[in-house]
């Protein structure tokens, strides 16, 4: 039996020492098992790799759960203060509408979970082996029928979270679990069992036309249909089951995938169709091999029928025929907008996710006073960015004045390419990380941005993703452009994903030197240029005629 599930299943309250080990002040770290553990509370042990050289420095990278990405100002606000309390005074949104905070050594670790805590958030099963943060539609301007969906978002939530008692106890009472080893063992999760799930596993609804979920990459999809007399009435929706990026360099039985459609059923059956989904999951996944553990390899190898027939019987009812949907897009709205409810929302652009002050762009502290002042709601989104919502028209031109004296614009923010670009975290701090990302990422954009000028594509929106690992983090392999870190400055270069979100793209260089990437891209953008049809976007072009050329 592998270790992690040896060690899930000799206890099952998730606890292991870490509550022996928090109160402990001989030791700026957990142990090996432990940290396995941590994981299931939203908690990653990591050190600096820019000082290993000196000796390991072990810091924490905690991410709450925040199902649908909305937080309300008096959260974010708490928030904001403990990434300065606590942590390297940033906040960085995730790529699945949450927030994590970096650089949080041992000693702040218990103070930091107690204040999100606090702030009325939990972080627990934010990662481990359970059903991560549940993603939904962030933008308010579609109204009633994205209001629906985000509440049965938090539903499937609240109904995937695990029942230990270990979280609460350790980072709310501040004490160790109070239950001897044979009762550890004993615990059973009324979802989970005692093993909880071979690997991670991912939800996310979208509405139709715009993905801006990237739903096909999750192992559990919920695509919304509207009732077509009346937009704002959810008739329930398509599942889609069976998406991933995780992959392993060189290992063919590893690969990125896109769900199956596997049908519709009602919006009030959503909860059941969920649970019948992650217990097939739990049953059926390969338990023996880590890098084969994920939902998308059961379907790949079992096949959609089986798995419908599988979720059929699980949730006690049939599945009707899939109704017709269609995506255009996916991303992120920028500048002021109106919502449905007459009201405005703001869209703002986060390099990297990072939220932070750096000269001249003091992000941070815009969003503190605004958010202090005006009491809007805020919307993470699944691209890094943030909506600021619920904004009644008579503020928008003071707001806006704020944002300008930060170094914030509201019109124009970033040039379209930086705006539709992703980076995970990578070094120095992500144990698994080959390359670059993060760091590396606006750099690459300054190179590329120059080259679209030169090459009269200034104003083109291109999709650029950049992971410094194959595990996809950012979800590279949908984006019309990806580099995908393989070794210290080295990336696998991608090309050829669709802007709605429903194509994998395909590697198109190995090993590249990240500085001679503007040479590989030059002949094939100036061909894009040249050749494409009206309107067409790099993606679609180099489907329809770099493809064609390049064997599979």
């Amino acid at each position: 039996m592998i270790n992690n599930e040896a060690l899930k299943l000799n206890d099952p309250t998730l606890s292991g020492g870490i509550g022996e080990t928090l109160l402990s002040s001989e030791t700026d770290r957990f142990s090996e098992d432990d940290e396995q553990f941590l994981k299931f509370h939203g908690i990653y042990q990591q050190d600096d790799r820019d000082k290993r050289k000196t000796g390991k420095q072990y810091l924490f990278m905690i991410r709450a759960r925040i199902p649908g990405g909305v937080v309300p100002a008096a959260q974010y606000l708490a928030f904001d203060e403990l990434s300065r309390l606590h942590g390297n005074d940033t906040l960085r949104i995730t790529s699945r509408q949450s927030f994590q905070w970096h650089g949080v050594v041992k000693r702040q670790l218990g103070p930091l979970m107690k204040g999100i805590h606090d702030a009325l958030c939990t972080t627990l099963a934010a990662c481990g082996d359970v059903s991560r943060n549940v993603m939904s539609p962030p933008t308010p301007a579609i109204g009633a029928l994205a209001e629906r969906v985000l509440a049965d978002a938090r539903g499937v939530s609240a109904a995937l979270l695990p029942q230990t008692r270990a979280y609460h106890e350790i980072w709310v009472e501040g004490v160790p679990l109070a239950l001897a080893p044979e009762e550890k063992r004993a615990f059973e999760d009324p979802l989970y069992g005692r093993q909880y799930l071979p690997r991670k596993f991912k939800v996310a609804f979208a509405i139709p036309p715009l993905n801006d979920t990237d739903v096909f990459t999750n192992c559990l999809g919920l695509v919304a249909i509207a009732d077509p007399a009346d937009p704002a009435r959810l008739l329930g929706y398509n599942l889609l089951a069976g998406g991933g990026q995780g992959m392993s360099h060189g290992n063919k039985e590893t690969y990125p995938r896109i769900a199956d459609v596997l049908g519709f059923f009602p919006a009030e059956r959503v909860v059941d169709v969920a649970r019948a989904v992650i217990t097939a999951f739990r049953d059926f996944g390969d338990r023996t091999n880590r890098k084969h553990a994920r939902l998308k390899y059961v379907l790949a190898e079992r096949g959609p029928a089986w798995f419908r027939a599988e979720v059929e019987g699980r949730a006690g009812f049939v599945l009707e025929p899939a109704r017709p949907f269609a995506f255009e897009r996916q991303g992120d709205l920028f500048g002021w907008h109106r919502q449905s409810d007459g009201r405005w929302f703001l869209g703002l652009y986060v390099e990297t996710g990072r939220i932070r002050d750096t000269p001249p762009r003091r992000l941070k502290s815009a969003l503190r006073t605004v958010i202090g002042t005006y009491q809007p709601e805020i919307h993470l989104t699944p691209s890094q960015n943030l909506l600021l919502a619920g904004i009644p028209e008579s503020e928008k031109d003071t707001i806006t004045t704020i944002l300008t004296a930060h170094g914030i614009p509201v019109e124009r923010q970033a040039a379209a390419v930086r705006r539709a670009s992703m980076a995970c975290v990578a070094l120095p701090t992500c144990g698994l990380a080959l390359a670059e990302a993060e760091r590396a990422l606006p750099a690459v954009l300054d190179r590329l941005e120059s080259l679209l000028e030169e090459l009269g594509l200034g104003d083109e929106e291109i999709i650029v993703r950049m992971t410094g690992c194959p595990n996809g983090c950012a979800r590279p392999y949908m984006a019309e452009i990806a580099l995908v870190g393989r070794a210290p400055g080295r990336y696998n270069l991608y090309l050829g994903g669709t802007v709605a979100g429903t194509r994998l793209n395909r590697e198109y260089r190995a090993g590249l030197r990240i500085e001679d990437l503007i040479d590989e891209l030059r002949p094939v953008l100036a061909r894009w240029k040249n050749e494409r049809l009206p309107r067409e976007r790099l993606g679609e072009w180099v489907e329809r005629v770099l493809w064609r050329e390049v064997p599979a």
